[in-house]
């Protein structure tokens, strides 16, 4: 008897446990630093109308997310802040191309010191110290170098730059004084506090700056992930995205 009793109660833990993770579903989702807090507010928005759902999420340099993928680690959704880290995903066929699509769009502005009174890309030179995020795996470094270049200033910067593990770093910099002012998106400067938006670097030296999504294979399986990829499409979406400050079209 028991024997039996304790065969039933091994049975129910098991049945339960069992249920419990199959109602349960974590996607996880890698996404640039850019985008960490009007992407926490829909993913969890997401949880709220999907009880039992769970994201598992991972924000850093678009680069260094599309290596952590390419090296193994576990994603079903995928947004980069540029077209070319998607692109090295799509190539080692990492995402599911037919997924990949705009997500939201920013400018690129410089942002200092309330003192200051810059007013052009050009008169960046008469400034000390400038952070700038790595361009080798940061987006928002990248689009600053080619706008650096494009304005023929590079080699008046080249021993001026302090390179940034990404773009909220930037922002710490000039926030703290660490630095005279910093290239960051327009939706990060938005966050500052002690940093005010210097100009916005006209666009003709820079590509537009363009967040993208994708589902990863393991995504495309995964009905939740694909329901949260088409949820960051919505209107509802959109309407969140266009408060914290990005354009849709």
């Amino acid at each position: 008897m028991k024997k039996c009793v304790m065969n039933v109660l091994f049975a129910v833990i098991w049945f339960v446990s069992w249920t419990g993770s199959a109602l349960a579903a974590d996607i996880n989702l890698s996404a640039a630093l850019g985008l960490k807090d009007v992407v926490t507010e829909l993913s969890s928005e997401f949880e709220k109308k999907n009880r039992g759902t769970a994201f598992q999420r991972n924000f850093a340099a678009s680069g260094a997310l599309a290596k952590q993928i390419a090296n193994g680690a576990p994603c079903d959704v995928y947004l980069s802040a540029n077209v070319e880290w998607m692109n090295y995903l799509k190539e080692k066929m990492l995402v599911d191309a037919k997924t990949v699509s705009n997500f939201a769009f920013s400018q690129l502005v410089f942002v200092g010191k309330p003192s200051l009174h810059l007013k052009t890309l050009q008169d960046v030179v008469t400034l000390e110290r400038i952070a700038i995020g790595s361009p080798k795996s940061v987006p928002a470094g990248q689009y600053a170098m080619e706008a650096i270049k494009s304005a023929k200033i590079d080699r008046q910067l080249e021993n001026k730059l302090v390179m940034a593990k990404d773009v909220r770093e930037c922002l710490m910099y000039a926030e703290r004084g660490e630095v005279d002012g910093a290239f960051v998106y327009r939706t990060d400067a938005a966050l500052a506090k002690h940093a005010k938006i210097l100009f916005i670097v006209p666009q003709n030296y820079y590509p537009r700056v363009t967040f993208l999504m994708a589902l990863t294979p393991s995504g495309s399986r995964k009905a939740e992930a694909a329901a949260f990829y088409r949820f960051l499409q919505s209107d509802e979406a959109k309407k969140v995205l266009i408060r914290y400050g990005f354009t849709v079209s």
